[in-house]
């Protein structure tokens, strides 16, 4: 199989220049302790096993380091989808046929499909090994790269202790989740920063000076729970009613 990238973020990048001349900022690789620039075949890669002490690691070590999915993607079991938290879910791929793998690759994609199942799976990639889940979207297998166990962080730090809840507070806070409530379309979120920041660096780059008028910082104390909630539910009530109603499309007699 192939492995494909299933996202493509729309970032904007930005570029570090002199401004003196426009000359773009380069980096080197500078020994700290001789503070001097270090050649690519004087450079290797290390781990610090102790404090001051460090192991050489070489290509070679990593490949004598063969575990399940070197190279490979090894599937371990099948298990619904909806057993796996969200939390776990990392990255996503893409994964389509190799050249001369169509049959055999149609084959997975029917068979997950009657299942109705995710495959739990392992591969190495990037020096890593990594835990995935295979599903498949629209007759196409997908790699879902998860987080292993240990790496999500307890709730215990963060987790409030359980007070007693206010009767009218949790009515006002279920009529604030009623009045939200929707139909998930992703289509309908945008990335507003990045245009609103695109729309500033058009508008530099036509001579135009945009500057944002300072406020005066102001001391507010902060409202109760039941009052933020009120305001809330008034904001996304009178949201809605300036929404105009849809018209029925008259239909030709």
């Amino acid at each position: 199989m192939r492995l494909y990238s299933a996202i493509e973020e729309h970032k904007l990048h930005f570029s570090l220049l002199h401004t003196k001349d426009d000359s773009p900022i380069g980096y080197e690789k500078i020994c700290k302790k001789e503070d001097k620039p270090v050649p690519d075949d004087e450079i290797v890669k290390a781990f610090e096993h102790k404090k001051g002490e460090f192991v050489y690691v070489t290509d070679e070590d990593f490949e004598a380091a063969q575990v399940e999915g070197y190279k490979t993607i090894d599937i371990t079991e099948f298990v619904p989808q909806e057993d796996i938290d969200s939390i776990f879910y990392a990255k996503t791929y893409y994964l389509g046929p190799d050249e001369g793998a169509e049959r055999v690759y149609s084959l997975l994609v029917q068979a997950m499909e009657d299942s109705g199942l995710t495959a739990l799976a392992k591969f190495v990639m990037r020096d890593q090994q990594h835990l995935g889940a295979l599903r498949v979207r629209e007759g196409v297998i997908m790699l879902e790269q998860l987080h292993y166990a240990d790496e999500i962080r307890p709730l215990k730090e963060i987790k409030a202790s359980k007070r007693k809840v206010d009767k009218k507070e949790l009515e006002m806070a279920a009529r604030l989740i009623d009045s939200f409530t929707g139909k998930w379309d992703p289509k309908k979120y945008k990335d507003t920063y990045r245009d609103e920041l695109m729309a500033v660096i058009k508008a530099k780059s036509k001579g135009k000076e945009v500057h944002v008028a300072a406020e005066e910082a102001k001391e507010e104390e902060a409202p109760d729970l039941i009052t933020a909630l009120r305001d809330s539910i008034e904001r996304s009530t009178n949201s809605r009613k300036k929404k105009p109603a849809r018209r029925k499309s008259k239909r030709a007699a």
